[in-house]
């Protein structure tokens, strides 16, 4: 650990000894450690006496403490000097010409569309239909708003995520299904007008005799009303028949059955005969008509279509 200690200050004595030497000659100075020992007024007359025996005897021995400095130090040193000099300079100026460089022009941000994109809850093939009710169901994830774009700020409906829910229409001709930040365009086409068939279904009007009586306990005509919203439907019906319906067919059309109604007996058929003789034909046979007539009450669309009835006697 004694000789640890030694070693230590033995360094830091030799540290301390190579840093004063060394600015010593960076200033061009000259040292002579004898003429520092002889000075009268450094260090204490008995300090001085010792020492001045100590570096008399190391001189005899032909150790020479004095150091000597180049001359040509202080020219190199000057030389540093203005090296270090024009360097600054040139750092200024390099300061100054980085400063006129303008900056770079910012790239504008590539907008990135969304990578994931919703598909549309409700069907773009789907179609709803002006001035009725209409349902769409929401098969997506985020609720669904249906917008007039007429009217974007009061919204049709909305409907939630998994749920279907039944709204009216005007005259709109296409509506917008707004879903997340996405939104489509759904068509509305016109309420057709509803569509009315009649179909005569007997043949006992072929033969050349024709008897009421029979017509009557038969249907002899169906008629057969199309439409998209049959329940806004008001149908009426004239003429001397019998209507028994409506029924829906397998395509939701409304369906009438249509017999003959003019005499529950002979009496009441001479009757009949006398107040409309002029509706016997040229063949002999008398007509009878009769009317249906469907309006949609939304709409206020309107369709009548008739047919006749034919016969030759009340009975056999």
């Amino acid at each position: 650990m004694i000789n640890r200690n030694r070693d230590s200050k033995f360094v830091i004595y030799q540290v301390l000894y190579i840093f004063i030497i060394t600015i010593l000659a960076m200033k061009g100075a000259e040292l002579d450690l004898r003429k520092v020992a002889l000075e009268e007024e450094t260090v204490d007359i008995n300090v001085r006496d010792s020492l001045v025996s100590i570096l008399d005897s190391l001189y005899a021995l032909g150790i020479d403490f004095s150091i000597q400095i180049d001359p040509e130090v202080l020219v190199e040193n000057e030389d540093l000097k203005d090296q270090l000099a024009s360097l600054n300079q040139r750092v200024q100026d390099l300061k100054d010409i980085v400063k006129e460089i303008p900056p770079p022009e910012e790239e504008p941000e590539e907008i990135v569309e969304e990578q994931t994109k919703l598909q549309s809850p409700i069907s773009l093939k789907q179609t709803f239909i002006q001035n009725t009710w209409n349902i769409a169901k929401n098969s997506g994830t985020v609720p669904t708003t249906i917008i007039d774009p007429a009217n974007p700020n009061i919204p049709i409906a909305t409907i939630p995520p998994g749920e279907e829910k039944r709204f009216d229409l005007q005259d709109q001709t296409e509506v917008i299904i707004k879903f997340g930040s996405q939104e489509e365009r759904i068509k509305v086409i016109p309420n057709r007008l509803p569509e009315v068939n009649i179909e005569l279904v007997t043949t006992k009007m072929s033969h050349s005799d024709i008897y009421v009586k029979e017509l009557q306990r038969i249907t002899a005509f169906t008629v057969r009303i199309i439409d998209s919203r049959p329940e806004q439907l008001k149908v009426t019906y004239s003429g001397p028949i019998s209507v028994i319906g409506p029924q829906k067919d397998s395509k939701g059309n409304l369906v009438y059955n249509v017999s003959l109604r003019i005499a529950a007996n002979e009496t009441q058929y001479d009757d009949w005969i006398e107040r409309h003789g002029d509706l016997q034909e040229a063949d002999g046979r008398y007509k009878a008509n009769f009317f249906f007539i469907v309006v949609d009450e939304r709409t206020k669309d309107r369709v009548q279509i008739g047919d006749s009835f034919f016969f030759t006697d009340f009975s056999k």
